[in-house]
């Protein structure tokens, strides 16, 4: 696959150089309650991972990029598809950024453009949906700053250390993108 890119930024598959930079990312605890994670991963376990992240989104029904900053070619993030639905032509998007001296920067914001971009164009979806804890307002405002909506609300539908959490559905149209 060609890279996807901005001036800004690009998306570009994982490579096995990345094992370090997704073994940091996915072993951060900090946000394994946005992913549903509760245990770490181990080298080998995402070494298998890379292994196969090269398969074709119709195989693994999910497709990882690495968010790559254009100015200093460090990896800042990583922007998800996942449960990918050909039939019905949907898939449901996550994004992060590392750390927090990436964030902030717009490049998960850049990154999400990039992404619909080529889940419209390329892979001919309908929709793309995500969601997230009523409580993560920064995540909320990122998806409705490029052009999602608030579709629905799970009631006390996370649970976490200090309790349960609602979660929002935010879902974009092919229709809507088209109108921009």
């Amino acid at each position: 696959m060609t890279n996807i890119q901005s001036e800004q930024i690009v998306l570009r598959a994982p490579e096995p150089e990345d094992i370090d930079f997704i073994y940091e990312l996915e072993n951060n605890p900090e946000i394994w309650e946005f992913g549903n994670t509760l245990v770490p991963f181990s080298r080998y376990t995402l070494r298998e991972y890379l292994q196969t992240a090269h398969l074709d989104i119709y195989t693994n029904k999910q497709a990882r990029f690495i968010i790559e900053c254009n100015k200093s070619s460090e990896a800042v993030g990583a922007i998800d598809i996942f449960e990918f639905d050909p039939y019905h032509n949907r898939a449901g998007i996550g994004v992060v950024i590392n750390n927090t001296n990436n964030r902030k920067k717009g490049y998960a914001k850049e990154a999400l453009k990039l992404l619909l971009k080529y889940c419209f164009n390329t892979l001919l979806l309908n929709q793309v949906y995500c969601t997230i804890t009523a409580d993560n307002e920064a995540s909320i405002n990122l998806f409705k700053s490029v052009g999602f909506n608030v579709t629905g609300k799970k009631a006390e539908w996370i649970k976490t250390a200090s309790g349960f959490k609602d979660e929002y559905t935010l879902q974009y149209f092919r229709n809507d993108y088209n109108n921009l």
